[in-house]
């Protein structure tokens, strides 16, 4: 794969992206498909009441298009590529469920917690089988280091664990205009150049059209958002970013790449601990980004901070990995 190529992948994805957007927009805002907004959140958001949600299907349909198109052209259409589609677009389903149920239908719960991790759980175990159809390494690599843990049979369990973890960390992280589909072109573009760097180009291929197709669905998404991604798009990026961790075998990398989303969700955590072993709460709100709102940042503010850590997250064990 040469740099041509990625930049190509980019750019198709990006424009697919932003044709898309230019039409189902519009679209999403004449069915009605706004987001209705938590009254226990900063009140600051109330004002993005009836905003179209469920825009996840923007930068989906520009994917799985760029993916297809693109891996055939360039011959690098492999079982790696569909286990990516299938958890990206699995994942990406289930979102586009609890989205359609809550603005659609106008049921607030959506599916419960339990179906969606059913409904995760199955996506996962699929790729699982998929992935063992090849010679599929089970041993999870410590990075930076020559350690590894074989998991042998454990690692569907592990698998399960780390998709639904992170596809729920992105979800987290998804209440701040702008500030998932920025953060997550950063770290699909780092795992493309290490997949790149690895010689793994069917891999690389998928990563770069996502930061394509990302940087695409910002146009409509940064503020003021005229759109959200939804759990449609939340938990499909989450669900990818995840796989590619585990096909590039640098799982725990995913830790320092995804820093953005591992911290949102340990503000969550320690908040619930502590409110209900003490009473009281360590942040004005949780996730992190709302308790910035709460103590006066503005949303750019939040956005431009977090993505420079995203930024820098990346930026790192790529660096370490060429040296």
């Amino acid at each position: 794969m040469t740099l041509t190529t990625i930049l190509m992948a980019i750019a198709v994805a990006f424009i697919i992206s932003a044709l898309l957007g230019y039409f189902i927009v519009p679209a999403l805002r004449r069915l009605k498909f706004g987001q209705s907004i938590r009254e226990e959140g900063p009140k600051s958001h109330l004002k993005k009441a009836g905003t179209p949600t469920m825009g996840g299907l923007i930068f989906i349909g520009s994917i799985i298009l760029s993916t297809l198109s693109l891996s055939y052209i360039y011959d690098v259409l492999t079982t790696q590529t569909i286990v990516l589609l299938l958890v990206f677009v699995g994942f990406g389903l289930i979102g586009f469920l609890d989205d359609f149920i809550i603005v659609v239908l106008k049921r607030n719960l959506g599916l419960t917690s339990i179906q969606k991790l059913i409904g995760q759980i199955i996506v996962a175990v699929i790729a699982f089988f998929l992935l063992k159809l090849g010679p599929f390494d089970t041993a999870v690599q410590i990075p930076f280091t020559s350690f590894e843990i074989e998991l042998g049979v454990f690692y569907v369990a592990f698998l399960i664990f780390w998709l639904v973890g992170f596809s729920n960390a992105v979800n987290l992280a998804d209440g701040v205009d702008g500030l998932v589909a920025g953060s997550s072109s950063i770290a699909f573009a780092a795992f493309g150049v290490l997949a790149w760097i690895f010689g793994q180009h069917d891999i690389a291929l998928f990563a770069f059209v996502v930061t394509g197709a990302m940087l695409g669905f910002l146009i409509f998404n940064v503020k003021p958002a005229k759109v959200f991604m939804g759990d449609t798009g939340s938990l499909a990026l989450g669900g990818a970013l995840a796989m590619l961790s585990v096909l590039i075998k640098q799982e725990f990398l995913l830790l320092v790449i995804g820093i953005v989303y591992v911290i949102e969700t340990l503000s969550v955590i320690i908040q619930v601990i502590s409110f209900k072993t003490t009473g009281k709460r360590v942040f004005k709100m949780s996730p992190i980004h709302h308790h910035f709102e709460l103590s006066g940042w503005s949303e750019w503010k939040i956005v431009i901070v977090f993505w420079g850590i995203a930024l820098l997250a990346a930026i790192i064990p790529v660096l370490l990995e060429v040296m």
